[in-house]
């Protein structure tokens, strides 16, 4: 008896030729944070470890955008693939994503990628995840994959927030510390806001403080996401406390931050005059759309000089991996030496990524 073949296996979602997410839904999580939940265009699964992020590509103000969210979902639910964002002040594309996508609409991305993920092992480990604000989303989907999966690893899970109603994902979290899971939770506030019953910690996350929380930190693998400032403190204290860093994860993509900084301070941009700076000692880069110019030794990325020159280009990993300085090179070659935030695509159409990108000629960029 002839057995029916059955439907064809669902494929992978392949980061080299799939680049279409279909948006299916946005929640609210709290008065400034969104959930936008992503399908692909075509049937396939996604395939990434939890701490992840993709790169979107987004037109907001007649240009193209690069920026990198941590995926938020469990890696363990293939079909579909979310990420949580925060509004932020003068942050022009979290600002973009909250007033404009919706159900239904499509962006390109890159991605999943990134090195911030705890792995896979059999054997129960101990966790102390540390997150503040937005931070919580790389975090939120390794608690959420080792749920799904049934791993019986010990996570302690300390989250800041400004005040209560701040607090991301606060009744899941509360909710998976249920019977029969290895996950404790506390929340940190600065201030109580108008929960004036509010049983947690008051205050700003130190030494002492976790002490309480976790008093066998020092014995657990630590991942920290957060501000810079957060994560600055968080590693002065646990350094303080004597804990082992070789046991230290941290990341946080800074590009929002930067973009409020520059808003509330910076000068509005405008096209510089075009300044002749020959140098026998660099190649000379021109910014075409800006009309910026300045000198990049060969043996520095274009970011980094650029830098030097006090000229700001958006960049996050500063390792050719998130993709946000992604740009195209109008004339001239560089030496690229990425670690996958650009696909060969991409690269044969001309784009570079300054963060990883060191010149062997003079430069024209369209930036």
């Amino acid at each position: 008896m002839q057995q029916d073949a059955g439907p064809p296996p669902v494929r992978n979602w392949d980061p080299e030729t799939d680049d279409t997410l279909v948006c299916r839904a946005v929640r609210d999580e709290t008065q400034d944070v969104k959930t936008f939940v992503f399908a692909p265009r075509h049937p396939c699964l996604f395939r990434f470890k939890p701490g992840q992020f993709i790169t979107l590509e987004l037109p907001i103000g007649g240009e193209t955008i690069h920026r990198s969210y941590t995926v938020s979902s469990s890696a363990a639910r293939p079909h579909r693939l979310s990420i949580t964002v925060k509004r932020v002040p003068g942050g022009p594309v979290s600002n973009w994503l909250h007033d404009h996508l919706k159900p239904g609409d499509t962006i390109r991305a890159v991605g999943p990628l990134g090195e911030f993920t705890p792995g896979v092992s059999e054997a129960p480990r101990k966790f102390l995840f540390l997150s503040g604000g937005s931070g919580i989303t790389p975090l939120m989907s390794m608690t959420r994959t080792f749920d799904d999966l049934g791993d019986d690893h010990d996570i302690i899970f300390v989250h800041a927030a400004r005040t209560p109603a701040d607090i991301v994902f606060r009744r899941e979290l509360d909710a998976l510390t249920g019977p029969g899971r290895h996950l404790r939770v506390a929340h940190v506030c600065e201030e109580v806001g108008g929960e004036a019953h509010w049983a947690g910690f008051t205050g700003r996350l130190s030494l002492p403080m976790l002490g309480l929380i976790a008093p066998d930190f020092k014995d657990r693998e630590v991942f920290v996401c957060g501000p810079g400032p957060f994560m600055k403190a968080v590693r002065a204290f646990l350094e303080e406390g004597g804990f082992d860093m070789s046991r230290y994860h941290q990341e946080s993509f800074n590009f929002e931050e930067m973009a409020a900084v520059l808003a509330a301070g910076a000068p509005p941009p405008m096209a510089a005059p075009i300044l002749d700076m020959p140098s026998p000692t660099g190649f000379r880069v021109e910014f075409a759309k800006s009309g910026k110019v300045f000198t990049c030794p060969p043996d520095m990325p274009v970011a980094d000089a650029a830098s030097a020159a006090d000229i700001r280009v958006p960049t996050s990993c500063s390792q050719g991996l998130c993709g946000t300085c992604k740009t195209r090179l109008i004339a001239g070659t560089v030496e690229m030496n990425h670690t996958g935030g650009i696909r060969k695509r991409e690269i044969d159409q001309g784009l570079i990524l300054l963060c990883c990108s060191r010149p062997t000629s003079d430069l024209v960029i369209e930036r």
